[in-house]
């Protein structure tokens, strides 16, 4: 699992690591893995043109350091010293190495191969400063590589907001732990590849992070796997409540991920009852209210219910069962918090994409996709419930708070009518298998994403990538399944 921590948190495990070692010695643990990174992306590292863009903060002092290592083994390496002091003893060891300074940046950048980031550090708020950006802005601009020094310059460590403008990044390499920003989108697309170099502040890194982010092996323990006594109740029988004469669609798709998820059953409640059966004959029909369609496990509403007062109604006798409840889409307008924080006896898990979570919220759209971390947070507890907020980057919060799970896979081909149905109806078949509501919610939105990818490349995991539907995406869900949980078997 690849973890996240706050800047306070970071600082303070570096500190506790510092006192133990030489004067210096972290800094140049930082350097050497910076210099090697930057080595292996430059054709020959002799005679490249490397320029370093120097603020007055440690990253600078990183940046320094690195590009001493590389000028010794050959390379060109300008430095540009912006802020009002650098690192002293890093520019010492830069100069001695043989690198030299400037003062007209743009010619240095015109020409170079390589440009390492070191204009800010992790505690940069606001975006760049003025004189920084027509620096940065012809960084961005010429051929060179664009590496970033732990961070990119310019955007928020700790929220992944970009509040300015910020130099965005082929390759960002960080240390000891990665931040949040590197994780969290809007931040997120400015930081491109990440290299992480470790310099052992594991051991004084706390055990609850910031953010997590599952890999295949973690979601590959959470998948249910039926044994030889599996019925289809142990497996899990999930409700379905979506779709409707307009939109007859978003019901089909809902099943459609819902038994691709490994639902032992499911029973459809809903106008679009001809629609589901035409695609998948093994669904339960059922006409009339959700709580006397038959026994479930968990509950799904919301998906293409349309507007009016159905919608709310079937929320609100679907909130007054004793399962877990998903509500997702049409589910979500008008939601009540009171109504989601009643006493309820098991789980409630909320899927709303930007929009939603702003109406939900009573904000701008922007707001939340500026701020994205603190959206879900803010969901979760205003409503009591686990929270998958939807968009270039799926977050995922529980009503308690901790760790906000941050998923890593996905495409941008994703962003299209009807995903969205299909993560719901995945998500409630976890839920009804006895999957917490996060894990739950993590866990779909990570196969997901791995089936959009396997879809957008033509399902066989090709090279090529292109545009896909939401069904090609239920589609490629049973290949996503088999690619988490064969490595692990």
């Amino acid at each position: 699992m690849r973890t996240a921590h706050r800047v306070e948190t970071v600082r303070a495990a570096e500190a506790a690591l510092m006192a133990r070692l030489p004067e210096g010695a972290l800094m140049q643990r930082a350097a050497a893995g910076l210099a090697a990174a930057c080595a292996g992306l430059l054709p020959r590292v002799y005679g490249a043109r490397v320029v370093l863009l120097v603020g007055s903060g440690d990253n600078g002092g990183d940046a320094l350091y690195a590009g001493a290592r590389l000028a010794r083994r050959g390379a060109g390496v300008t430095a540009v010293l912006l802020g009002a002091a650098a690192h002293e003893s890093g520019l010492a060891a830069f100069r001695s190495a043989g690198g030299r300074t400037t003062d007209d940046p743009f010619e240095a950048l015109a020409a170079a191969d390589l440009v390492l980031d070191g204009i800010t550090g992790i505690g940069g708020r606001g975006g760049l400063r003025p004189d920084a950006v027509p620096i940065a802005r012809a960084a961005r601009g010429s051929n060179a590589v664009v590496v970033a020094v732990d961070l990119p310059s310019g955007v928020d460590a700790d929220t992944g907001e970009v509040a300015g403008e910020a130099l965005r990044a082929d390759v960002t390499v960080t240390f000891g732990a990665y931040k949040p920003a590197l994780l969290v989108d809007p931040a997120r697309e400015y930081a491109g590849a990440l290299r992480f170099v470790g310099i052992g502040l594991d051991p004084y890194l706390p055990g609850v992070p910031e953010l997590e982010a599952l890999q295949h092996e973690d979601v590959a323990r959470l998948l249910p796997a039926p044994g030889a006594e599996s019925d289809k109740y142990r497996r899990g029988v999930l409700g379905i409540v979506a779709g409707s004469t307009r939109y007859p669609g978003a019901a089909v798709l809902a099943v459609s991920g819902a038994l691709r998820g490994g639902a032992g059953a499911v029973r459809y409640v809903g106008p679009a009852g001809d629609a589901v059966l035409a695609r998948h004959p093994e669904t339960l029909v059922h006409s009339g209210r959700p709580d006397k369609a038959g026994r479930v496990q968990a509950w799904v509403v919301g998906p293409g219910l349309g507007e009016g007062p159905g919608p709310v109604v079937a929320v609100a006798e679907v909130l007054a069962s004793d399962v877990p409840v998903l509500v997702d889409a049409d589910g979500l307008r008008g939601l009540d918090p009171a109504v989601v924080r009643a006493r309820r006896p098991a789980a409630t898990l909320l899927t709303p994409h930007a929009g939603e979570a702003a109406a939900l919220l009573g904000v701008a759209r922007e707001e939340v996709e500026a701020g994205r971390l603190a959206a879900v947070r803010e969901l979760a507890g205003r409503f009591g419930a686990a929270v998958l907020l939807k968009g270039s980057t799926t977050l995922v919060c529980g009503p308690e708070g901790g760790p906000v799970r941050v998923n890593p896979t996905g495409t941008p081909w994703l962003a299209t009518a009807g995903s969205g149905d299909v993560l719901s109806g995945l998500a409630g078949s976890l839920l009804a298998a006895g999957i917490p509501a996060v894990e739950a919610a993590s866990a779909a939105a990570y196969l997901h994403g791995l089936a959009a990818r396997r879809a957008a490349a033509g399902r066989g995991g090709g090279s090529g990538a292109g545009p896909v539907t939401a069904s090609e995406v239920a589609e490629s869900l049973r290949g996503a399944w088999r690619d988490v949980v064969a490595p692990a078997s």
